[in-house]
């Protein structure tokens, strides 16, 4: 019960819907426990006792019941799926948020479809619990309840003969729940995997199906299907052993109940009509008892399920805003990195090692290197995705923890290597960063970034309809929609992470032209792997294994006899290799 405690944030303010059903249930349990009475004075009193009168009587109380019983079911199960899914409603939002808040260090060991299991299996199964499950524990209970004390007016003696295996079923049904929760546990993981797999199959199509993948990529899905299917024939074997076993237990009871209630009878102990309501009583024991499976079952899943949601809701937020934190409207710009060391994994080899380099309001950083160098764990440390395992980044002379999340990252326009549309307008798009932007400052974005010929030709311009992940837009048009989502903020400090990699050497030529204007009075990171976009840079630093090796201005570097000179004259004789089989 420890989860549903930690849970019980979500559903203990809708407790009065709970209370309000848990009333009408009293109810319909009173109702379901007076039919075996009706019965007994029908047999004992109208066809023994021979008191025809009193069948209009008994007729129409019955006819009464039937209606309120009715009535209060309705009233009960609606009550009941509001408590549920009010309670969910909070949950599903609380998770989202939290998913939100989660550092980028959670999702790099985090799988897509894992948490999309989560967030829609494992919150259903809660709430399916949360709806029925407490409900039906508490029907027990009183039916239960209700029924062995109206056996025990009736008679003591044939109470106990009848309810003598009771404690075998209890036992059972104690086994079953430790045998049924860690296979619903594994059904619940291997669900997500499933999920996981599916997710990155359709993501990756495009991949698949250029190198003629797809039987590869079935057999994977049959893997982990297989696993799934193996997870769930477990479950339905604790299922198959322990439910017929708990149905034959009930079955002795009434057989003892027939054997014992009928000599009763011919001794004159008991009336015929009692026998009847009697054995009516013990299903409304048995029945409940032997449903107990169920109910566990319900309970399992919405305990593996609980545990799981509660691993994403009790995940450590590793970056946050501090107690001492201040507000403050505008940056100058000043990025300071003093002595900075990164492990993405403490384990792991470092990714940055004792960084160190100013950079003024307003200048231009540019960072070049091979894959893995550091280049992009630089940019991501100064938008506090990560934090530093040592060392200190400043901004204007304070260290980043100081100012607030929000607005830094506002103040800071990122333009990443991989670009992400969402499946909105181009100009929800452009606005994404600042929802408020006018028209003309959209327009303005778009032009600057020089995406606004290309939008036009578009059939409905700037309001046209992208599909996921800008479906339909080629890289290069779906960089330039980023780069102007960037300017459209206005920030600060702009980041650029090889984010003229798709484009032709034209369309970066003339997007490089553009951002000369929107770089003036910022301060400008480019990361990329053309020297071209790095020549106006104030200083370029040139990384290797997490280090800078060299550092300087494109004409210093040039005139070294070092890294970044091979890179020049790798590129340079590329191109002049291009003009020159274009001349012949």
């Amino acid at each position: 019960m420890l989860v549903f405690k930690k849970l019980k944030s979500f559903y203990l303010p809708y407790k009065r819907d709970f209370i309000w059903s848990m009333l009408f249930l009293l109810v319909v349990a009173a109702i379901t426990v007076v039919y075996p009475i009706i019965l007994q004075m029908t047999i004992d009193e109208v066809v023994l006792g021979k008191k025809y009168d009193w069948v209009p009587w008994i007729s129409f109380g019955f006819i009464a019941i039937m209606a309120v019983k009715g009535l209060s079911t309705y009233i009960q199960h609606y009550l009941a799926d509001m408590f549920g899914i009010k309670s969910v409603y909070l949950l599903r939002n609380a998770l989202y948020e939290k998913l939100q808040r989660l550092s980028f260090r959670y999702y790099d060991n985090a799988k897509t479809g894992d948490l999309m299991s989560r967030l829609t299996a494992d919150v259903e199964g809660f709430r399916i619990f949360v709806s029925f499950g407490f409900i039906e524990i508490l029907r027990f209970v009183i039916q239960v309840g209700a029924s062995l004390c109206v056996m025990l007016y009736y008679s003591v003696s044939l109470t106990f003969v009848t309810l003598v295996v009771l404690p075998f079923i209890c036992v059972t049904a104690y086994k079953f729940d430790k045998a049924v929760h860690p296979a619903f546990r594994g059904i619940r993981e291997s669900f997500g995997q499933l999920n996981t797999k599916v997710q990155e199959n359709i993501s990756g199509i495009h991949t698949v199906k250029a190198l003629s993948k797809e039987a590869v990529e079935i057999e994977r899905f049959n893997e982990t299907n297989q696993v799934y299917r193996t997870k769930q024939l477990t479950t339905a074997a604790v299922w198959a052993k322990y439910f017929p076993l708990m149905e034959l237990i009930g079955n002795i009871s009434v057989v003892a109940l027939l054997g014992y209630g009928g000599f009763q009878v011919i001794q004159g102990v008991l009336n015929p009509g009692e026998l009847v309501a009697f054995y009516s009583l013990v299903w409304y024991i048995m029945w409940p008892i032997m449903n107990l499976g169920f109910t566990i079952n319900m309970f399992s899943q919405a305990k593996a399920s609980g545990e799981r949601l509660l691993e994403v809701l009790e995940a450590p937020e590793t970056i946050y805003d501090g107690k001492d934190v201040k507000p403050i409207d505008h940056l100058e710009g000043h990025v300071v990195f003093q002595d900075v060391t990164f492990h993405y994994q403490m384990e792991e080899t470092a990714a940055l090692q004792h960084i160190t380099f100013d950079a003024s309001p307003g200048s231009t950083i540019g960072l070049i290197g091979a894959t893995g160098s550091g280049k992009t764990s630089i940019i991501q440390l100064l938008s506090r995705f990560y934090e530093p395992t040592e060392g200190t980044i400043l901004i204007d002379g304070r260290p980043i923890q100081e100012y607030e999340l929000k607005m830094l990252r506002t103040q800071i326009g990122v333009v990443l290597q991989e670009t992400f549309l969402f499946s909105s307008t181009i100009k929800a798009n452009i606005a994404y960063g600042r929802p408020d932007a006018t028209m003309e400052e959209i327009i303005d974005a778009g032009k600057r970034a020089q995406a606004h010929d290309f939008i036009m030709e578009l059939p409905n311009g700037y309001d046209t309809m992208l599909g996921e992940r800008g479906m339909g837009l080629s890289g290069g048009q779906k960089q330039r929609i980023a780069i102007a989502r960037a300017i459209c903020t206005n920030p600060t400090i702009l980041i650029l992470d090889d984010s003229t990699s798709a484009v032709d050497m034209e369309t970066e030529f003339q997007i490089q032209q553009a951002l000369q204007e929107v770089m003036k009075g910022r301060t400008t990171f480019i990361i990329a792997h053309r020297i071209s976009s790095l020549k106006h840079a104030d200083e370029i630093l040139v990384l290797e294994d997490g280090n800078i090796i060299e550092r300087g201005t494109h004409e210093q570097l040039t005139s070294d006899n070092g890294a970044y000179q091979r890179i020049y004259t790798l590129q340079y004789q590329d191109q002049a290799a291009i003009i020159e089989k274009a001349v012949r």
